[in-house]
């Protein structure tokens, strides 16, 4: 019997490529994974967190296109469902989030509301 893992959220082929090169970096700790993540603050109410870290025992891991990901159990439900893509274009570069939980976004790409 197969079991379908779905993964809470997903990236594009840009942001995994980009995701990639940072990991290749000389020096970077493989024993980190890609934390997915919200915090309090921002112009809107929360912001993303999108950075290498430590699990920690609220975590739950996943994998997306072989890239280790750690998310705090609690954070799934403002992030379900959410793309997460790299744009390097010549007004946007970096990574931008396309979250269909978010009430409202501010302009700045990385704060939202719920």
């Amino acid at each position: 019997m197969e079991t379908s893992i779905t993964t809470p959220v997903t990236f594009t082929e840009g942001a995994v490529k980009e995701i990639r090169k940072l990991m290749g970096k000389e020096g970077f700790d493989h024993t980190q994974k890609l934390r997915v993540g919200v915090k309090g603050g921002g112009c809107s109410g929360m912001s993303y967190i999108l950075g290498f870290d430590t699990p920690q025992e609220n975590d739950q891991p996943f994998e997306i296109d072989g890239i280790p990901c750690i998310m705090n159990l609690s954070h799934e439900l403002y992030l379900h469902g959410m793309e997460i893509d790299w744009q390097d274009g010549l007004n946007n570069r970096g990574f931008t989030f396309q979250n269909p939980n978010a009430s409202n976004t501010c302009g700045c790409g990385t704060s939202f509301a719920v």
